[in-house]
């Protein structure tokens, strides 16, 4: 898939789950059924024939006033990074498994020089091989130089993996502030009803804004709690490659410091002389 068909495939899921998120609140935003109050239908009421009208999301979104647009944007921008970030940071595009087992069993047996193994870095891009590359570069050096470099490239690669962690948290914490501010627009605009329409004895003045502010809120509240879900979420998961990548690197310290070799190699002919 290329990155435009993927961007593309991005913005077509976050558009059609926008919509699923936002039928919740249409759904649960119902106008309250009007039954007749005569002997009649006293007598014989029509359970079944009472139905309860819903409001579309259109509605939804109108009754909620203006605050519900930012809002939708954020559930937007969510749902679009929450797919993004569940495809880059997958296992097997971070640590490929093959490569990795690959790579070190050719250092191990001496089937890779320097100049061999930095290719097979680069030919095959992954963050892990970039943690492996700073190390490579460092090939022979005393171990604290191969540590130090591995940690270098390691910082680099890890701001990779936290990139967008922060949008999510600002999501969680936005959300909800302004849903809250829908709330407040709304009970304003209830009790400026009270205020200068008398509308204490009309209950129907009022629905309007008492809306406003139930609607507002429950959105945010909707988009603010599966934001702070995928921040933690995907946090734990970045620790812990960020672990692994560092175990890995420490393997490959092991294989190619320039120190490291050089008591391997005195400790196997001490064994031979023994």
């Amino acid at each position: 898939m290329s990155k435009l068909s993927r961007t593309k495939w991005f913005i077509a899921t976050g558009a059609m789950s926008l919509a699923l998120l936002f039928s919740s609140l249409s759904m649960g935003h119902s106008q309250t059924p009007t039954v007749g109050s005569s002997d009649s239908n006293l007598a014989t009421p029509a359970i079944d024939e009472i139905s309860i009208p819903t409001k579309n999301l259109l509605q939804v979104i109108r009754d909620g006033g203006p605050l519900m647009l930012p809002i939708g944007v954020c559930s937007f921008i969510l749902l679009v990074f929450v797919f993004e970030r569940t495809i880059a940071l997958r296992r097997g595009r971070v640590i490929p498994r093959p490569f990795v087992r690959r790579f070190l069993e050719q250092i191990a047996e001496g089937q890779l020089d320097r100049k061999a193994a930095a290719e097979l870095c680069e030919e095959n891009g992954s963050p892990v091989s970039e943690v492996f590359a700073g190390a490579v570069n460092k090939w022979g050096r005393p171990s604290v130089e191969v540590e130090q470099a591995i940690i270098d490239a390691g910082e680099r690669v890890t701001n990779g993996l936290r990139a967008y962690l922060r949008l999510f948290n600002g999501i969680s914490t936005i959300s909800p502030l302004l849903g809250l501010l829908g709330t407040v627009l709304g009970m304003i605009r209830a009790f400026n009803a009270i205020a200068t329409a008398d509308a204490m004895g009309r209950p129907e003045l009022l629905a309007a804004g008492i809306s406003q502010a139930l609607l507002t809120t429950a959105a945010g509240l909707t988009v603010a709690i599966p934001a702070l879900i995928a921040y933690l979420f995907f946090v734990g998961r970045v620790d812990k490659l960020v672990v692994e990548l560092d175990s890995l690197g420490q393997q490959l310290v092991a294989l190619i410091a320039g120190d490291a070799r050089s008591r391997d190699a005195t400790r196997s002919s001490g064994n031979k002389a023994a």
